[in-house]
C-alpha cells in the first residue's frame, strides 16, 4: 500500500441510511461544520470533552482531516460527517457527525461508536436513522463482530438513540472519560453482529422509531 500523503483530504466510502447520508469530512465542509458547532456550543459541551481555543478555526480543522485520513488509511475509525438527504436523494444539510473509533481486530473485531447531532437538527431522528446506518456499515462491509458505545447517565437523548439502535446497557464505568474537564461515570452500551438483525426486527414490531 502507498504511503498516505496525510495532508489530502480523507476519502472513504459513502454510507446511506433513513434520510441521511453518511460521508467523511472535506475541507470544504469547514464553513457549515463551524457554523453548526458555534450555533449548538452550549448544547453540546456538556457532553463532550472540552473545545480547544482554536477548535473551530480552518487550521484545526485541517488537522483534525489529516488525523481522519491516517486513520481511514489504517483502518482504524471510519468518521462520517451526516447530512440530510433530500427528497431527491441528494446531500442536503449538514447535520452532525458519527464515528466508529478504536476499530480493533484479530480476537476483538471491535468498535467504538461516538455521534452528535446540532442543536437544530435535535429530535428529527437523525442521530438514530445514522447510528443504525454506520451499524450496518461496520457489521457489512467492515465485518466487525461487535459495537460498543457509552453516554453520560443525565444524557437522556443519546441513550435514547443507542436503544432505538439495538443496544444493550452493560454497565457502568465510573471516572471513565473527561467531559466538559472533569471526568464523568458512563454507561456502557453494547450491540453484537449476531444480535443486531433481531434487534431491530423487536424494536420495528413495538413500532419503536
Amino acid at each position: 500500500m502507498a504511503l498516505l500523503d496525510w495532508t489530502l483530504e480523507p476519502a472513504g466510502p459513502l454510507v446511506s441510511g433513513e434520510g441521511v447520508t453518511l460521508r467523511p469530512p472535506r475541507l470544504a465542509d469547514h464553513a457549515a461544520w463551524a457554523e453548526l458547532r458555534a450555533a449548538s456550543r452550549s448544547y453540546l459541551q456538556p457532553w463532550e470533552p472540552a473545545w480547544p481555543e482554536d477548535d473551530l478555526s480552518r487550521a484545526a480543522f485541517r488537522r483534525r482531516l489529516g488525523v481522519y485520513a491516517r486513520e481511514l488509511e489504517l483502518q482504524t475509525a471510519f468518521p462520517f460527517f451526516i447530512f440530510v438527504r433530500t427528497p431527491e436523494g441528494r446531500e442536503g444539510p449538514l447535520a452532525g457527525a458519527v464515528t466508529l473509533s478504536n476499530i480493533r481486530r484479530g480476537v476483538a473485531e471491535t468498535g467504538q461508536l461516538g455521534y452528535w447531532v446540532g442543536e437544530s437538527r435535535a429530535g428529527q431522528g437523525l442521530a438514530t436513522a445514522a447510528v443504525r446506518a454506520i451499524c450496518a456499515f461496520a457489521f457489512g462491509q467492515l465485518r466487525l463482530h461487535r459495537i460498543e458505545a457509552g453516554c453520560l447517565p443525565s444524557n437522556a437523548r443519546s441513550r435514547r438513540v443507542l436503544e432505538k439502535a439495538g443496544f444493550r446497557l452493560e454497565g457502568r464505568a465510573r471516572a471513565y472519560l473527561k467531559i466538559n474537564g472533569a471526568w464523568a461515570d458512563h454507561l456502557l452500551f453494547g450491540l453484537v453482529e449476531d444480535e443486531h438483525a433481531d434487534a431491530l426486527a423487536r424494536l420495528s414490531e413495538r413500532g419503536v422509531e
